[in-house]
């Protein structure tokens, strides 16, 4: 587990790197039939930035936080002014997070690798549209694989190349479908229409369903369906089954994947999960490609936006039909600032 300190400097860096650029999503706070990895937007964190001319005693990690802030915040404002003459403050809201993620994978080795996420709200274009920029895995952002079937989430190797900058323009129609058209890393267009809605089956219990229609140069039209379902045994404690298939013009099949696990809260951002998961690829070298049990941790390190996770699972992956299915052992470990 890298020390705060440690981390601080890192994104210090990555701040000066960024400082010219924006905007994105965050994780929400851990509930009982809402995992803290859910892919749904959250808000940025509650904890204020000290205003310009106040005085506070702050420590190394307090600065590196609002100095990413001001410097996002900063760009925010030059592009909020390109649309209109309304001024930026005091509605001008900027809200995303850095994050740090390792991976060690028996038969893969070690890996890390860094991602950010910022989303602007501007005041000058607050009833038509929101900018975000940010830099991730390139193919689950197009296709908006849910946060728990991605590779990072299912323990699985990423390159560099698998990860790239991405920045676009979306807007919200009605309660439950929004747009998106940005371009990903070498100018490559894409755009998004997403469907999402959650009904109550009663006072414990909730199906969440979510459509994603997209396009882009390399893989045509494609579509991602999602569905959840959360059962409340208690305030604290929660199961959940989730499923995702995902499928597009150049490919084959239909990757898929499912997962069940139990949820426990402990108050204060505080969550322990344990899962079973299965995942493929209809048409592939092996259909069932690999399934297995993960466990994970989460919670803040440093007041309630520098969080930590830790995350171990056992697998047993098979790539083709000729190969025995393996067995191995994986462990991330990751933690991101919210600002």
């Amino acid at each position: 587990m890298l020390r705060p300190l440690a981390f601080a400097s890192l994104i210090g860096l990555s701040a000066a790197a960024f400082s010219g650029t924006a905007a994105a999503q965050e994780k929400p706070e851990a509930t009982a039939v809402t995992p803290a990895h859910s892919s749904a937007a959250a808000p940025a964190s509650d904890q204020p930035l000290p205003q310009d001319g106040q005085v506070e005693r702050t420590n190394v990690l307090d600065t590196t936080r609002r100095y990413v802030h001001d410097g996002v915040a900063w760009v925010a404002r030059g592009v909020d002014g390109w649309f209109g003459d309304k001024p930026f403050e005091p509605d001008g809201k900027v809200a995303g997070g850095i994050g740090l993620s390792f991976l060690w994978r028996q038969d893969e080795g070690f890996d890390w690798l860094t991602r950010f996420r910022v989303r602007l709200d501007l005041p000058n274009l607050r009833d038509k549209a929101f900018i975000f920029i940010g830099r991730d895995n390139e193919r689950e952002l197009v296709t908006d694989r849910p946060e728990g079937f991605t590779r990072r989430e299912q323990l699985l190797e990423e390159t560099r190349d698998d990860q790239s900058f991405f920045a676009g323009l979306g807007t919200q129609i009605g309660d439950f479908v929004s747009l998106r058209a940005g371009f990903r890393g070498g100018f490559k267009p894409y755009a998004q229409a997403r469907y999402q809605n959650q009904w109550q089956l009663g006072r414990r219990d909730e199906i969440e369903f979510k459509e994603t229609l997209f396009w882009t140069v390399d893989d045509g039209f494609g579509m991602t369906t999602a569905l959840n379902y959360g059962h409340r045994f208690s305030p604290s404690l929660a199961l959940r089954w989730n499923s995702a298939a995902t499928w597009a013009q150049e490919t084959d099949g239909v990757e898929w994947g499912s997962s069940v696990g139990l949820y426990k809260g402990f108050g204060s951002q505080r969550q322990l999960s344990l899962e079973a998961l299965v995942s493929g690829e209809t048409g592939g070298d092996a259909e069932v490609g690999e399934y297995g049990v993960r466990t994970r941790w989460e919670q803040p390190i440093y007041k309630d936006w520098l969080l930590t996770e830790l995350i171990l699972g056992y697998f047993w992956p098979r790539k083709d039909l000729a190969t025995e299915r393996g067995r191995t052992w994986a462990v991330g470990a990751g933690i991101q600032m919210r600002f």
